[in-house]
């Protein structure tokens, strides 16, 4: 099933979104991004989701096709972020619905499901996301995040990211391409590098705590599904094993072969992600 692609004004910011299946349909999914990434890589998810559920993809300010932030230092942040995710499922009008988050993407529906949107989304999907970050892959992230590189072709930008993404997992070929295409622009020296603000690492400057998470979890009671690389640097096994017995007291699954973050585009993962939503 294809997609749509639309735009919607959020608290001042265009922001961008794909929406997949019957816009109709009432059961509805957010599927949201991790930090330097696209909606685009929901493709597969939302693809195999939207024959169920209406599944909107959006891209957070500064990523993709949304507007980059005329006022980075307070805007790229955590809090932002949530409030801008509730009002675009406000103008669209819906009233409950599941979310799945990859890193940042599950930072934001947890802080939403604790707050702004407590009560209205069902279910929660963490991808490789925790209340808890650990603190040397937050800096090795910011390092390559904050300096993106840059390259002639665009061919060398796959390669880049083959490189960087490895901990995603398995993905064929033409899912490298894909990955590679939708998060590409071109420099005014033409030049190729990764399509968004690099000014959004900013976040880990002005709001060093903002991954900081554990209250909003311990005031949860929605039902949670963390599904964690098994060789994640990020989420470490520590903190999912706390996440099984505080808050909503997650299901934690290890995804083996996948640091941070799992791809979610192969079976396995996508009837994880499936059967949890389905209340399985």
């Amino acid at each position: 099933m294809s997609y749509s692609s639309h735009y919607l004004n959020c608290l001042g910011r265009e922001l961008h979104y794909t929406d997949w299946g019957d816009r109709a349909n009432p059961e509805v999914m957010i599927a949201w991004h991790g930090l330097a990434r696209t909606c685009r890589d929901m493709d597969e998810l939302a693809q195999h989701l939207s024959a169920r559920y209406r599944v909107i993809c959006p891209d957070t300010l500064g990523r993709g096709l949304s507007q980059w932030s005329p006022e980075p230092d307070a805007e790229y942040c955590l809090d932002f972020y949530t409030r801008q995710a509730t009002a675009l499922v406000d103008q669209l009008g819906l009233s409950e619905f599941h979310w799945v988050g990859t890193s940042m993407g599950g930072a934001i529906g947890t802080l939403a499901a604790a707050g702004s949107l407590r009560g209205r989304i069902r279910r929660l999907v963490l991808n490789d996301n925790g209340p808890q970050l650990a603190a040397t892959a937050i800096e090795r992230i910011r390092s390559y995040a904050g300096s993106p590189a840059a390259f002639a072709t665009v061919s060398e930008l796959e390669q880049y990211f083959r490189t960087v993404y490895k901990p995603y997992g398995w993905l064929s070929d033409a899912q490298w391409r894909r990955l590679t295409e939708s998060s590409v622009r071109r420099l005014p020296d033409g030049r190729v590098t990764p399509h968004y603000d690099p000014a959004m690492v900013r976040q880990f400057i002005n709001y060093p705590q903002d991954y900081d998470l554990w209250a909003a979890w311990d005031s949860l009671t929605l039902p949670v599904l963390c599904l964690r690389g098994a060789e994640s640097d990020l989420l470490l096994a520590d903190t999912a094993e706390a996440m099984r017995q505080r808050g909503p007291q997650a299901a934690v699954v290890e995804i083996a072969g996948c640091g941070h973050a799992p791809a979610l585009n192969v079976p396995e993962q996508l009837g994880m992600v499936e059967r949890f939503l389905n209340g399985a």
